[in-house]
């Protein structure tokens, strides 16, 4: 059934009175809605900011604090700054270092997934840095050390950087085959029930693309014509989009041939800005069926521009998707922020309004603030959606 047509039903069944207090109005509880059986209730997991992965301890008390809210799943953080949360191979043959040093000795993926089994929480791996080396690190930090011919270069010649972070090149076929490499060792190795790329998988920033592979390659497709010199210039922007778009193609087909069952989670940016300034085409991976999951983040900070972000997603970019395999990625906690409950209420029951059962949260320590907001709006566990059956 078309999305569309998903949403005009949700919207007759709705109580009467009317769910949403969008006029203006605030409210500190969420209001009512029809009973529903599947849907996700997501949060970000990370080891930054943090203390939940630091210990078993921490992770048991994580994953009920999670159940006891009503989450059924967790998105956690296996790649950060060159580092895993996980036992690699593939990261020890580069770096000499199987595991980020705070964990060593243990496995906080492999204890996770142990512990969220046991209240029914499914886990994703996160793949949180993609395709950049590093982060307040010039040279790129050790990735980039090692292998400096793998660095991403922007016009001037130096380091694709981009908010602090610094580059790989993401259309560098070494550098492509050590991301999936890390992405099949935890398919293979670990009980993970999806994996997650985010603004950061498959993405680079706009203002790369100008090392001599990524130059040599597009005159090798354009008759010997460099690229452009404006970095946002339209067919310049698709065609680096187009190569990511590739590159996703050729990951899922494997992550899908190692274990079929695997979700596959994305986490982009909005679009269109995700496209012009980090070369994510993603409604074109919804259209490829790359993408079993979309958790866009639609992370605003009043209901206004969430409301207008989230009403150009669902007329204009979901196209035919899956209704089940869409929800917003909410902003509920960074630095000294916390959303409140009346903007968390607002967002909710928009959602409701629009047929979508759920959401995803960034990130976690926000659900120690907001306990009680999270027990009332969660009270009526759902199921996790069978994404299985929607690929048969």
């Amino acid at each position: 059934m078309p999305y569309s047509s998903i949403k005009k039903l949700c919207a007759i069944f709705l109580f009467v009175g009317g769910l949403l207090l969008i006029g203006g109005c605030s409210v500190s509880k969420p209001t009512a809605t029809v009973p529903v059986k599947t849907g996700i209730r997501g949060v970000w997991l990370t080891n930054v900011v943090s203390d939940a992965l630091y210990s078993r301890e921490n992770i048991k008390e994580a994953v009920e604090l999670c159940h006891e809210l009503g989450f059924n799943t967790i998105f956690v953080v296996t790649l950060n700054e060159a580092q895993t949360m996980y036992q690699s191979e593939v990261m020890q043959k580069l770096t000499g270092q199987s595991i980020a040093p705070a964990f060593a000795g243990r496995d906080p993926l492999q204890e996770l997934i142990e512990e969220a089994k046991k209240k029914d929480i499914k886990v994703f791996a996160w793949f949180e840095f993609g395709f950049a080396a590093s982060i307040n690190d010039s040279t790129g930090g050790i990735l980039l050390q090692k292998k400096p011919e793998w660095a991403s270069r922007d016009k001037a010649g130096k380091i694709t950087a981009k908010n602090n972070f610094q580059w790989m090149n993401a259309f560098h076929p070494e550098v492509q085959g050590f991301v999936k490499d890390l992405v099949l060792e935890v398919v293979k190795k670990y009980d993970v029930d999806g994996i997650q790329g985010d603004d950061r998988l498959p993405a680079l920033p706009s203002n790369g693309g100008y090392d001599p592979y990524t130059v040599n390659l597009y005159k090798s497709e354009h008759s010997g014509k460099a690229p452009p010199a404006y970095e946002k210039d339209y067919e310049w922007v698709k065609w680096r989009s187009g190569k990511l778009n590739l590159f996703l193609k050729d990951l899922v087909t494997e992550v899908r041939k190692a274990k079929p069952d695997v979700i596959i989670s994305m986490a982009p940016s909005i679009y269109p800005w995700a496209e012009e300034n980090y070369l994510q085409d993603w409604p074109a991976w919804l259209n490829m069926g790359l993408v079993d999951l979309v958790i866009p983040q639609v992370y605003r900070y009043g209901f206004a521009p969430y409301q207008n972000e989230m009403n150009k997603v669902l007329s204009q970019q979901l196209g035919n998707f899956n209704p089940e395999g869409f929800y917003p990625g909410v902003l509920l906690q960074v630095d000294d922020y916390t959303a409140s409950p009346e903007l968390l209420t607002q967002m909710v029951n928009y959602n409701r309004a629009h047929g979508i059962n759920g959401e995803v949260y960034f990130f976690y320590e926000g659900l120690k603030k907001r306990k009680e907001f999270f027990k009332a709006l969660y009270k009526d566990r759902v199921q996790f959606p069978d994404f299985r059956k929607q690929k048969q």
